[in-house]
């Protein structure tokens, strides 16, 4: 679970509501209009459906959600740490001895890019193969990305429509209430309720849907980093290159406080964890 994706959401909503409980806000007004809410959800889900074809759309959206809502069970360092022992242990026993440890890593793309070293694959033929996996998992990202983008686009507008919808159902009724002696009241509680649906529409947008695409943009680049590093580690373990310039090869990749902190570590996990299971 992303503790900053619940804590960011928890602390943009709750600040609306508290900032609606100081200002006297009938909570009735704004909860009570649940065919503004309908309007909301249902027509800016619409509107993006209509935006892209059924699969990028489902994909994107329940995809871009998992994103948003998950971390990542492993960081950059333990990716290098790993590199390093399997390039140690590749140098001493040959790139055969390295079967068992890729059939044990959870990461499919290292998996497969590790077993097609130990396959005797050209250079050439692995980076192309690895590299045409990231391009289409960037795309799928960019694809979930603008699906979110486009529901933080449609939400407001879909709110202007509610409202718009409102002022007309409250136009109409002042001609009952033309006789009322309290007219000016009842055109203020209907304004209020006429902008309820512009409040939800842009409340959605800049608290859920955009955040969440951004949120998305920035795992993808997260993602395409660590490919980078396992790319560059996996072809530097077929090459035979030795481990403690891989090791700082790939660390290159990293920014100077991540690179203290695998200095700091000095891959132990990871070496410690390789030796034992082969042993």
């Amino acid at each position: 679970m992303d503790i900053a994706t619940i804590v960011g959401l928890v602390l943009g909503f709750g600040a609306i509501a508290l900032a609606g409980i100081v200002g006297g806000t009938d909570p009735g007004i704004i909860f009570g209009r649940w065919e503004a809410i309908v309007l909301i959800i249902g027509g800016t889900l619409g509107a993006t459906i209509t935006s892209f074809p059924w699969r990028i759309f489902i994909d994107g959206f329940f995809g871009g959600f998992k994103t948003a809502f998950t971390t990542r069970n492993y960081h950059e360092r333990d990716v290098i740490a790993t590199l390093v022992a399997f390039a140690e242990k590749a140098r001493r026993e040959g790139l055969l001895a390295l079967e068992n440890e890729a059939a044990a890593l959870d990461d499919e793309f290292m998996r497969k890019g590790i077993q097609l070293v130990i396959d005797g694959r050209d250079t050439e033929i692995i980076r192309k193969v690895l590299e045409t996996e990231v391009s289409n998992n960037q795309e799928r990202g960019a694809k979930a990305e603008s699906v979110f983008t486009c529901l933080g686009g449609y939400s407001p507008t879909l709110g202007i429509i509610g409202t718009v919808l409102g002022l007309i159902g409250m136009l109409k009724g002042l001609a009952s209430a033309a006789d009322s002696t309290n007219i000016a009241g009842s055109i203020g509680v209907a304004t209020a309720q006429a902008f309820v649906a512009t409040f939800f529409g842009i409340m959605f947008a800049n608290l859920l849907w955009l955040p969440i695409a951004t949120k998305i943009k920035e795992r993808n680049g997260e993602l395409l980093l660590l490919r980078e590093i396992m790319i560059e580690g996996i072809l530097a373990i077929q090459s035979g290159d030795n481990p403690r310039l891989l090791e700082e090869k790939l660390l290159a990749f990293l920014d100077p406080r991540d690179r203290e902190a695998h200095v700091e570590e000095g891959g132990a996990a990871a070496t410690d964890a390789l030796a034992a299971s082969s042993t």
